[in-house]
């Protein structure tokens, strides 16, 4: 079958863009424009230009134009690292403090001291064993929930807790509620589980209320997914009286709550999470990878009773229980201090490392938290954000734009840079390429 002729234009820009012909930055013509140079009607080259930004190589931004988008080298960032050895990566947040190693080893050796090592080698019950459950549990009820063992399931990180409350709570075509920046990891968890997210816009530190409670009277959303404490990436922290408000909506139109906690620790004397507020309504995801470390992969979900089933399910069709040994580890840490004392020493790390931040990107507009291990720039509006994350590239320093965080159509022109991953010599001298990147293209 011949290809349809607008393929062909497709496919002539694609090359254009891809062999450099079409430099990144360049404005395309309008819509109009097109239709009229190539002879088409306007609903087919709006097509053209669709194809094009499915595949990547072009972004439409309502009220500037089409332009050829700079050709990030790993896809639109959701997958973003460190591209080779010589990068300094501020694109992911993966903090440690000193001694860390040393707990570790010191953590194994007792271990393998212990009595009921070769218990470690079975299979586990799937929402952690009791004692397990029952010291996550008091861990949760330090951070301001009601939580009991029989509330609380481990989980292999905040991402798979995720993950699973959506397998387990939700079903494929519901619509949840989400902010027009969230975390990325929510979004995999939503495709993969074919939910719909309906994006609120900010209102000052949290989502706009407002247009949620409009929202659920309009269609039936089913569930919200939410960041009250440290909001990954604009760092707020949400009223007490905005998180009775959030409370007051889900209860009146019946949404699960799907409350992240990851972040949660930095942020002290903060309100208590939602899940205080509403313990029969909401489910909270936390996990150990910003506090402790995120190779231990070790996290948790506290739900109301009526749920835990359903969750237990869904942890078996993925990963049938956290690995032994780390939940031991973890388990172990939560009892004798050490998570409380390391999430203090980060605390104390992420304050130390945003005050470098103010230092050094003093004159750019900043979004974020003075305790929190990232910051949000919005770019003015001459920059394109993916330039600017090219430009940084090419300077051997990753951050994220905000593609991977976005929800919505439009896509603000901003970069996050995660600032908990590298040493304070390095994190220096890469903020001063940040600043210098941006500034010498600011006009």
């Amino acid at each position: 079958m011949p290809q349809p002729r607008y393929k062909h234009l497709v496919d002539r820009l694609a090359a254009d863009i891809r062999a450099g012909r079409l430099r990144p930055g360049t404005r395309l013509p309008t819509h109009r424009d097109l239709a009229a140079r190539e002879g088409l009607a306007l609903v087919t080259a709006s097509r053209v230009y669709s194809e094009l930004q499915d595949m990547g190589l072009v972004s439409g931004e309502t009220g500037r134009g089409t332009f050829v988008k700079e050709a990030l080298p790993r896809g639109q960032g959701i997958d973003l690292h460190a591209w080779s050895a010589d990068t300094v990566d501020l694109s992911f947040n993966y903090p440690s403090t000193p001694g860390q190693t040393d707990l570790l080893r010191a953590a194994l050796r007792q271990l393998a001291a212990a009595g009921d090592l070769e218990s470690l080698l079975r299979y586990q019950p799937h929402g952690g064993r009791e004692h397990e459950r029952a010291t996550v549990a008091a861990h949760l009820r330090s951070r301001g929930l009601t939580a009991t063992a029989e509330m609380t399931l481990l989980v292999s990180g905040a991402q798979h807790g995720l993950t699973t409350s959506a397998m387990a709570l939700l079903e494929p075509g519901d619509v949840v509620a989400v902010d027009t920046l969230t975390y990325p990891g929510f979004k995999l968890a939503a495709e993969a589980n074919r939910l719909e997210l309906a994006p609120i816009p900010a209102a000052g530190h949290g989502p706009d209320l407002d247009t949620l409670a409009a929202l659920c009277k309009r269609r039936r959303v089913r569930a919200v997914y939410t960041m009250p404490t440290l909001h990954n990436p604009l760092g707020w922290v949400m009223s007490a009286a905005r998180r009775r408000e959030l409370v007051a909506i889900a209860r009146e139109h019946g949404l699960i709550i799907i409350e992240d906690g990851a972040y949660a620790f930095l942020a002290e004397d903060a309100p208590p999470p939602l899940a205080s507020l509403a313990p029969e309504t909401t489910v909270y995801v936390s996990s150990l990878s910003k506090s402790v470390a995120t190779g231990l992969r070790v996290g948790f979900v506290c739900a109301p009773s009526a749920w835990v089933p359903k969750l237990e399910r869904a942890i078996r069709a993925t990963v049938w229980n956290t690995p032994a040994i780390m939940t031991a580890v973890a388990c172990g840490w939560m009892e004798d201090g050490t998570v409380a004392r390391l999430e203090g020493e980060k605390r104390r790390d992420a304050a130390m490392r945003q005050s470098l931040v103010a230092d050094i990107l003093g004159r750019l507009k900043r979004v974020g938290h003075p305790s929190s291990y990232f910051v949000w720039l919005p770019l003015a509006q001459e920059l394109r954000a993916d330039e600017i994350a090219m430009a940084l590239i090419r300077e051997r320093v990753s951050v994220s734009t905000a593609l991977p965080f976005s929800t919505s159509a439009h896509v603000p022109h901003a970069v996050r840079l995660a600032i908990g991953s590298v040493d304070l010599v390095t994190l220096r001298r890469s903020l001063e390429v940040v600043a210098r990147v941006i500034t010498d293209r600011t006009y």
